[in-house]
């Protein structure tokens, strides 16, 4: 796939992701987007050294959108637990 499909994919991804993980993240937009890119390249690095498969065929292939959006998820998880301790220490 070219860069140009992984940043659709990413941009969705991580749009997607923001819809089942809802609530305030520092950065806004522009940080969801980049969650979202990275989430796709993580989640299909994670589906083939923990599956064994190629998650990443092609940009209409079903199993692409999966990793993208749980590579996506992992990652603003993540990104939560490290702005959000931050914030709790410069209000207490």
């Amino acid at each position: 796939m070219s860069i140009i499909a992984w940043i659709l994919i990413g941009l969705l991804a991580g749009f997607i992701a923001k819809a089942l993980m809802p609530g305030k993240d520092p950065g806004g937009i522009i940080i969801t987007m980049l969650i979202g890119i990275a989430g796709g390249l993580l989640g299909g690095w994670l589906g083939k050294v923990i599956f064994g498969v190629d998650s990443i065929d092609g940009f209409f292939d079903l199993s692409t959108w999966i990793a993208a959006i749980i590579g996506s998820v992992i990652l603003l998880a993540v990104y939560r637990l490290v702005t959000g301790n931050k914030r709790h220490h410069r209000h207490a």
